[in-house]
């Protein structure tokens, strides 16, 4: 009653397989709202650098056309993100959250970072499929659900790459003319997608931290194991975000980027030497690849930024 596979006679391994094509669906999910994520950017910061004359070589490198980068990026992303297990997943989801908490706090009130909101895919993508797990867990036709998800979520990811693509071809010529509706719209109210991005993002990070906290918690079998995990596991974060306080005012660019990822995987690595599981050892290391390859695929828009 609780999967696609439930009418199904019960075989060797066939419980396997469609928890397999559960965790594909939930990745897809999730690589889906990343690419939502960065074809709004990518409009947003085209449209910024249209309104700048000195900005034109950012907005050539932004409209050329990576016909295979974007599906790509979507197809990995998704077997990344069905390969993480949840524990690690839901760790992730908890150290950005903190992460984005200090950074808001320190940019001041009303302010916005666009290299932010680049540096959340994968945890989004993590978020995303956290939330999933959470809650559809113990639900009739959990797959059904799923495929439903996915279908609806890639549906939107395909029009926001539409929108990214026509408006980096004909915004230009659309917005002086005032020819197409879409684009006036966006003359007009493009300025706002980044407060549309971070109100949805906090939504999508407030269901995911409350997910990742019970899905972390049902491990455990008294109080005593929890606090032994979540101890060291507050300090570790504590001392990441300081530790990427600092680095962040001493130097900036694409280097420190790569960097904190590093340092924020390391650490996470550590920690999972001393409360975690093997398995999760061999997650952190997927969990490393997918943030690189995240921030690989967005190269143009961080140098926008």
């Amino acid at each position: 009653m609780f999967s696609l596979g439930s009418w199904l006679p019960a075989l060797p391994g066939l419980a396997w397989g469609w928890a397999l094509l559960d965790a594909l669906l939930q990745g897809l999910v999730g690589a889906c709202a990343v690419s939502v994520l960065c074809s709004l950017l990518k409009v947003y910061l085209y449209i910024q650098c249209v309104n700048n004359p000195e900005r034109q070589a950012e907005k050539e490198a932004i409209a050329a056309r990576r016909p295979l980068l974007e599906p790509l990026h979507v197809l990995v992303l998704t077997g990344v993100l069905a390969l993480v297990g949840s524990r690690v997943a839901a760790l992730v989801v908890l150290e950005f959250s903190l992460r984005a908490i200090s950074a808001i706090l320190s940019l001041g009130k009303g302010a916005h970072s666009s290299q932010l909101y680049l540096l959340c895919q994968y945890s989004l993508g993590c978020g995303v499929s956290c939330g999933l797990s959470f809650l559809l867990e113990g639900a009739p036709h959990r797959s059904w659900n799923l495929l439903l998800a996915a279908g609806l979520a890639g549906l939107l990811a395909l029009h926001a790459r539409r929108l990214g693509q026509h408006v980096c071809a004909l915004y230009e010529l659309h917005s002086r003319a005032r020819y197409c509706g879409v684009c006036i719209l966006l003359l007009a109210a493009g300025h706002g997608i980044p407060r549309l991005l971070r109100n949805a993002l906090a939504l999508t990070f407030a269901v995911a931290d409350l997910a990742a906290v019970e899905l972390i918690n049902r491990d455990f079998l008294s109080t005593g194991e929890a606090v032994r995990f979540w101890t060291p596991l507050t300090i570790c974060y504590t001392l990441l975000v300081v530790y990427m306080q600092e680095e962040s005012r001493q130097s900036t660019g694409r280097g420190l980027v790569f960097r904190t990822v590093v340092v924020r995987m390391g650490g996470l690595f550590i920690l999972l030497l001393t409360v975690g599981r093997w398995i999760d050892i061999l997650h952190v290391f997927v969990s490393l690849l997918g943030e690189l390859w995240c921030l690989l695929c967005s190269g143009v828009l961080l140098e926008s930024c």
